[in-house]
């Protein structure tokens, strides 16, 4: 019989599947439903929503602990997802301004949900136990760039414009499967620990937020800095990044590529259950199959760094930008493109939030929150600059990062392992 915590490990990833099969597959193809739209008064960006997404998200993770803290991961993890399918109801008939007002809703319901994900997963897990429900959790999350994409490529297969009833059918559905994958929170069960209630003081505080948001918000900024200084949380800068290229520049590249012809609307959806696979292959070998070892740890992180300089690489001469690409562009290297973003994220992600559970296993919400608030700044500064920074340089910018990112994540791996030798003596 499975145990409770590992029932609600399952029932989590289960509910985040469902959620981000509707939000995955519409932040995939969003800016090329935004460029196929007919209503000639709609002038909204795909790429500028969703950096308005991650802009409020990373914010917003400033106050999450404390609203995660008063109404528990459970509830908020539900009202988050509500927010979630308001957003993915939009694009059933878009407007601009409804388009740019659920984008910042989904960014403060992204801060919640994310927060109130990684404390109940920890409070779900023992230290010998994080890393297998990090990979279990992973994989099913990665599950969600399969089922949406695939429904995407048989219907935009041979498409050269996306029509209105195509649009709103794809829109329905994911909404659907958003709604039913937000109801799947109120399946689960108490974690390990209940919830810690706030002192009297905190109540109040909190209570009195819209009238002092200043005061209420310094001491919560002090926290999450002494959380991510005392012990450093490893940067997640570059996962930002190549979070935002995954999951919306290079399928609109995919796309935009006049030499796959008409397939190359259907390739957006193929593109993304490729990149499904890489996480999903990605989050069984180096989440359910490795044990708590931190040489593990630092291996499978720079293998993602590697992987991730080869992808970029076969993507800067296969795919065209503002010049002749150096190779004919391939379908073939171009999903292998795919798979290889996909598995070189699931390193990097896995990793992180091992390392992260391991550390701060008592203070994991203000932990997380910070760990997403860096995250989420980079990718929104990348949606932003998506639209007009050319793809090479681009690629340079995660190339530079993604190697200063490995390089601190070492740092941080290597003062755990001093910290840890000196407590022995």
């Amino acid at each position: 019989m499975v145990d409770r915590r590992t029932f609600n490990v399952v029932i989590l990833g289960v509910g985040f599947l469902f959620i981000f099969t509707a939000f995955t597959t519409c932040g995939n193809i969003e800016q090329t439903v935004v460029k196929s739209l007919e209503n000639g008064t709609f002038s909204g960006s795909g790429y500028h929503s969703l950096g308005i997404i991650y802009g409020v998200f990373s914010f917003s993770n400033l106050l999450a602990p404390s609203v995660v803290t008063v109404i528990g991961p459970k509830i908020t993890m539900f009202l988050s997802g509500m927010l979630y399918s308001g957003y993915i109801a939009v694009f059933i008939n878009p407007s601009t301004w409804s388009l740019y007002f659920t984008s910042v809703l989904i960014g403060i319901g992204a801060a919640l949900l994310w927060t109130a994900q990684g404390q109940f997963l920890v409070e779900n897990s023992e230290a010998s136990t994080i890393n297998r429900n990090t990979g279990m959790f992973w994989a099913l999350l990665q599950c969600s760039m399969l089922f949406g994409n695939l429904y995407i490529y048989f219907d935009w297969n041979g498409r050269t414009e996306i029509p209105d009833g195509s649009r709103r059918s794809v829109f329905l559905s994911l909404l659907v499967t958003s709604v039913l994958g937000t109801l799947s929170f109120l399946v689960l069960r108490g974690g390990r620990r209940e919830e810690e209630l706030l002192s009297e003081e905190e109540g109040q505080s909190l209570l009195s937020t819209l009238g002092c948001i200043g005061v209420f918000l310094w001491p919560r900024v002090k926290r999450l800095a002494a959380t991510a200084l005392n012990p450093p949380l490893p940067p997640p800068r570059s996962a930002g990044l190549e979070l935002s290229f995954y999951s919306g520049v290079y399928g609109t590249c995919i796309g935009a590529t006049a030499q796959f012809g008409a397939a190359a609307k259907g390739l957006i959806g193929i593109s993304g259950i490729v990149v499904g696979i890489g996480e999903i292959v990605g989050g069984g070998l180096f989440g359910l199959m490795c044990k708590n070892s931190r040489f593990r740890r630092t291996s499978v992180v720079f293998l993602g760094m590697v992987v991730h300089f080869v992808a970029f690489y076969l993507i800067f001469i296969s795919i065209p930008s503002d010049r002749t690409p150096y190779l004919t562009p391939s379908v073939s290297i171009a999903l292998l493109c795919s798979f290889l973003l996909g598995l070189g994220d699931s390193c990097f992600n896995t990793q992180l939030y091992s390392i992260l559970g391991h550390v701060y296993a008592e203070q994991s919400t203000p932990a997380f929150a910070i760990f997403k608030f860096i995250q989420s700044v980079f990718a929104a500064v990348a949606f932003f600059y998506g639209g007009y920074l050319l793809l090479m340089w681009q690629l340079l910018l995660m190339v530079v990062l993604g190697f200063a990112g490995t390089l601190c994540f070492f740092v941080v791996e290597r003062t755990q392992n001093f910290a840890a030798d000196i407590q022995e003596y």
